[in-house]
């Protein structure tokens, strides 16, 4: 006999984000957009992030929302067809990263963990992210600052998130000595950019992604 159900998820897509409170997301940008304009670029960036994740067809997707997931934008994010919501946990961002994929890991899943900020972000992206990790212990998409905009595990690696200084030029970089230190095999995606500052601002406008992102 056979079955109809769906095969069992192998990878999983989470995408973290802040609820789009005015004064407290895309600050660097404020002095430029205003903060409520800030808070509407951030939910937008949230909102093409979530797509994509659907898009790269791997299976319900994850968001996971801070301060928590009661604010009324999560709960429009949550309408959408295979999105469910999920608590960030932890004082620092790299204990809450922990936490999502010790979540995974205790489901007997790999994860690919996206943030909100990269316009750039494609299904393909997150498609290859997951192949990857059938071969590899982690898997990474640098950013053109210095940071990364996508990571994946295959396994538990809590030092990838250890003492880092994150929002810095140097967090790519600490990640890699941190892996090669583990001993983990790991995959880097081509570099993608994120939208942080006004001169990310000014890109987004050049490159006509704002206008796709409105649509």
């Amino acid at each position: 006999m056979t079955s109809n159900a769906p095969p069992p998820e192998r990878v999983r897509v989470a995408v973290f984000a802040k609820a789009p409170v005015a004064g407290g997301v895309k600050t660097r940008l404020a002095p430029l957009l205003g903060a409520a304009g800030a808070a509407q670029l951030h939910a937008a960036l949230v909102h093409h992030t979530l797509g994509v994740a659907l898009q790269a067809g791997l299976g319900r997707v994850e968001l996971w929302c801070a301060p928590d997931e009661t604010h009324p934008f999560f709960a429009r994010c949550a309408a959408e067809p295979g999105v469910e919501l999920h608590r960030q946990r932890g004082a620092a961002l790299g204990a809450r990263m922990a936490a999502a994929f010790d979540h995974a890991f205790a489901a007997g899943r790999s994860l690919v963990l996206v943030g909100s900020d990269c316009p750039v972000l494609a299904p393909h992206h997150l498609r290859a992210a997951a192949a990857a990790l059938a071969t590899h212990d982690a898997v990474l998409a640098p950013a053109e600052d210095g940071g990364y905009v996508l990571v994946g595990l295959s396994r538990a690696l809590p030092a990838v998130f250890e003492g880092i200084e994150w929002s810095t030029s140097d967090v790519m970089a600490a990640t890699r000595e941190r892996l090669r230190a583990a001993g983990a095999r790991w995959h880097e995606l081509p570099p993608l950019w994120d939208v942080d500052r006004p001169e990310d601002y000014a890109r987004l406008q050049r490159e006509g992604l704002l206008r796709e992102m409105a649509s």
